[in-house]
């Protein structure tokens, strides 16, 4: 089995407007080699193309009333959270999910993603408000592959390394075997993306095999398998930036969900790029 070496390059919180595919090369300038895997974080990608919308200004269905006043706080909170071994507190949190603010996510759930994906517990479609402030989200990227090649492009433009951009998000993606399947819709080919819910809960329900999943790949051929250790190695590398759940986020700066500013954000730090390389060499530690 490969081994490999991960560095998780540090930058400036990614704003909506920056120039992402610019942010990326002058990252890895001087880290990067030919061969290396440029892991990208999704989320951080669609926030510096402005892919985000604001939940307040969404006024809920009766649909997306009974998703967050019902089957959120009582389906997920006492029988699916539960038989998905989630732990005390998240059980808590859950149980009292926020009616009003839950409803106006679960419209943005149910506009942007579809009802299936809005029965998820989080992550609905790949929709997310983690690392991002107020009651911002951050919507999937329309064309993962697209951003992965001209990211690609402009590293051996610009440095003249032959690299392969791997465009991930922090969505899982269950194995069974050489089986791999994820709730995440658009996975690379391999993954099967089916039945939303029905997928997280059973993978969470047998504690399958686990990883982040891998949405696009330019410029090499991995097989399933190695684009999903890939992911799950950058994924260790980089952390949890500012919190794993916008619950986590809050906790983290003793606010509310949605009082989490831009400075606030600014002051952690962000790691939306990692370099992995197979353990013929060696990576050197980012410089302070």
């Amino acid at each position: 089995m490969a081994r490999y070496h991960a560095l998780a390059v540090t930058t400036k919180y990614w704003n909506p407007g920056t120039e992402a595919t610019a942010a990326i090369v002058d990252a890895v300038k001087g880290r990067v080699r030919n061969g290396d895997f440029v892991v990208v974080s999704e989320k951080a990608l669609s926030t510096a193309h402005g892919n985000v919308v604001d939940e307040k200004a969404f006024k809920p269905t009766l649909t997306a009333k009974l998703l967050a006043r019902v089957w959120m706080p009582i389906v997920w909170g006492y029988l699916l959270g539960v038989k998905c071994h989630f732990g005390r507190r998240l059980l808590r949190r859950v149980r009292h999910y926020p009616a009003e603010a839950g409803s106006r996510h679960k419209q943005v759930a149910l506009q942007y993603a579809g009802f299936s994906q809005a029965l998820m517990f989080g992550s609905e479609g790949g929709i997310d408000g983690s690392n991002l402030p107020y009651s911002l989200v951050s919507l999937p990227l329309s064309n993962s592959h697209a951003a992965a090649v001209e990211i690609r492009r402009q590293i051996h433009q610009t440095l003249g390394k032959a690299v392969t951009v791997v465009i991930v998000d922090t969505d899982k993606t269950y194995s069974f075997g050489n089986f791999h399947f994820s709730p995440r819709p658009k996975p690379i080919r391999g993954i099967i993306s089916r039945a939303g819910v029905v997928t997280y809960v059973v993978g969470r329900s047998l504690r399958l095999r686990r990883r982040p999943t891998p949405l696009a790949i330019a410029g090499g051929c991995l097989s399933t398998e190695e684009a999903l250790t890939i992911a799950n190695i950058a994924d260790k590398a980089r952390g949890p930036g500012s919190g794993a759940t916008v619950w986590d986020m809050a906790a983290r700066f003793k606010v509310f969900t949605t009082e989490v500013t831009w400075d606030m954000l600014a002051r952690v730090k962000h790691k939306p790029v990692v370099i992995v390389r197979r353990a013929v060499h060696t990576l050197q530690p980012q410089q302070p």
